[in-house]
């Protein structure tokens, strides 16, 4: 197999596998089922052989690749309209911890040690067992760490103080190119952009590494090759 065949058959594979992955929907790794895991691994495999197998023709190839990625959809889908389906697939969460006690035979079953329980505490913000109300193994591997309501940082609602509202910032630049959407969204245009830059002594926007809106009107700006700074903001 010549160079070229070589480097046309990786391509083709991996733009199919980026399309059959986006297909298969938005998941993080830790976020996966054993079903989702062993599909993943499987797609990995069949479509690394025929890269180093000249003999194995594309088609041969994509069959079994596509008929995995069909068995996933129709799995996730029966999934969401099957309780037992979903339970057989992905298992149950399990209580690891209860009113600051540990349940041994429950970390038996799941085979979960004490190194691993106190490294997710940890991960957590937890020191103490002891100021854990609930700790629940989740179906991904993951612990849900819920404290007591005595260790439990205080939030406004708890002294009954108001808050402003608070939204997601828009970002209005991004390594110097002006996100043109994000401006309309905020009735904003180029003139008020390059005059806000021009305040800060900042000629081109091909100077801004990130420039943001938040929901109060306030602009963050952070030239590019500069040192960490704090930037004042502006009212509008």
């Amino acid at each position: 197999m010549g160079i070229g065949t070589a480097i046309g058959r990786t391509l083709t594979f991996y733009a199919v596998l980026l399309l059959l992955l986006r297909i298969m929907g938005k998941r993080e790794i830790a976020a996966l089922s054993p079903f989702d895991l062993v599909v993943t691994i499987m797609i990995a495999e069949l479509a690394a052989l025929p890269m180093e197998n000249p003999d194995i023709t594309l088609l041969d190839a994509l069959v079994p690749i596509l008929t995995l990625t069909l068995a996933e959809i129709v799995v996730s889908y029966v999934t969401l309209k099957s309780e037992t389906v979903r339970l057989l697939l992905t298992g149950t969460p399990s209580i690891i911890i209860r009113g600051g006690e540990i349940i041994e035979s429950e970390m038996r079953r799941v085979r979960y040690n004490l190194s691993d329980l106190m490294l997710q505490l940890r991960l957590k913000g937890v020191s103490n067992i002891a100021d854990v109300e609930v700790a629940i193994l989740e179906t991904n591997g993951e612990l849900s760490v819920i404290p007591k309501s005595q260790r439990r940082p205080l939030v406004p609602a708890d002294l009954d103080v108001k808050t402003d509202y608070e939204g997601l910032p828009l970002v209005l630049v991004v390594d110097g190119v002006v996100n043109k959407s994000n401006l309309r969204q905020a009735s904003l245009d180029d003139q008020w952009l390059t005059a806000r830059l021009q305040e800060r002594g900042i000629e081109s926007v091909e100077e801004v590494l990130l420039a943001s809106l938040d929901t109060v009107g306030r602009l963050f700006v952070q030239r590019k090759n500069r040192p960490r700074r704090k930037e004042r903001a502006d009212i509008l």
